[in-house]
């Protein structure tokens, strides 16, 4: 079942266990609107569903960090290209509520994008420089359009704190600097990477690996374990680190290298040795699926 469509003009609210599901703005604003009256803080957790156990652990940071949790669930059409997966990516309506329900979620928000974009946008918030790094040369616009959703988001639930995965380490240090120059009153809280037992980054884009594919894939984060093992012998030169994890990526000829890059975890720019601490980013294709992973330098 794909999120439910709405309508602005109804009223919708649907109540799943003990979660309210909202798909209208102006219902959703109510909501939170007397859970703030009631002296709650407001903590929002963005997602495009195909829920699994890295957006639970946002969830469960909320639910430690604020008093009344809302999660969105919206498949954003603007920050995927004419050539990527929008209408492929995996959606899990039913079974998303599901697990959001036993975390005790008090609101999910899940618009229809005729609710989101009731006429075709024209008004975009877009973050120079370092929307253009990392992802944004294969994905031109990508960023522009999460910056422009999240936005969004921020406008209807006003949060007073809002949870972001660091596996999307270059949507974290832009979401970042958007708060910043644009004075939201927001606080961005980042929670870790969380990987299955062997150590693949938990992403919904595994959902479309066949199980051999699965196993090439482990060779981004046997990569980046390449880097760390030569940083903790004491390289800080970033091209040597860079070669030392080329040369684990390079045992597996299936994935098609996208990027390893060494930046600064703020700015996203190069950086030519670890001063301090530094972010090591990689993406690459299995397949025709686009992977990332990251880990910190410090």
């Amino acid at each position: 079942m794909e999120q439910p469509a709405s309508s602005p003009a109804v009223s919708s609210l649907l109540i799943t266990g003990h979660m309210d599901t909202c798909t209208a703005i102006n219902v959703t604003r109510a909501a939170i609107r007397a859970a703030r009256q009631a002296g709650k803080r407001i903590g929002l957790v963005p997602t495009m569903g195909a829920l699994h156990e890295g957006h639970l652990s946002l969830v469960r940071i909320a639910k430690a960090q604020s008093d009344f949790v809302v999660v969105s669930l919206f498949v954003n059409p603007l920050q995927f290209g004419p050539k990527e997966d929008l209408a492929k990516y995996p959606r899990s309506f039913e079974r998303d509520c599901e697990m959001l329900t036993r975390e005790d979620t008090d609101l999910l928000f899940a618009p229809a994008v005729t609710e989101m974009y009731p006429t075709p946008a024209v008004t975009y918030v877009n973050v120079e420089g370092l929307s253009e790094r990392l992802d944004g040369p294969s994905r031109p616009g990508h960023f522009r359009g999460v910056t422009t959703v999240v936005s969004k988001l921020f406008h209807i639930v006003e949060p007073d704190i809002a949870v972001f995965g660091q596996k999307d380490a270059a949507q974290v240090a832009i979401i970042r600097r958007m708060v910043r120059d644009l004075n939201m009153p927001v606080a961005i809280v980042v929670a870790p990477v969380i990987r299955e037992p062997d150590g693949l980054a938990m992403s919904s884009r595994n959902a479309y690996l066949d199980p051999q594919q699965r196993q090439q894939a482990l060779i981004l984060s046997r990569s980046l374990r390449a880097v760390q093992e030569r940083f903790k012998k004491g390289e800080r030169c970033a091209e040597r680190l860079i070669a030392a994890g080329l040369d684990t990526l390079q045992q597996e000829p299936a994935a098609r290298l996208d990027y390893l890059s060494v930046v600064d975890p703020e700015s996203l720019e190069p950086i030519t040795n670890v001063a301090s601490r530094a972010l090591v980013a990689v993406a690459a294709y299995v397949g025709s699926t686009r992977l990332i992973d990251n880990v910190v330098l410090d």
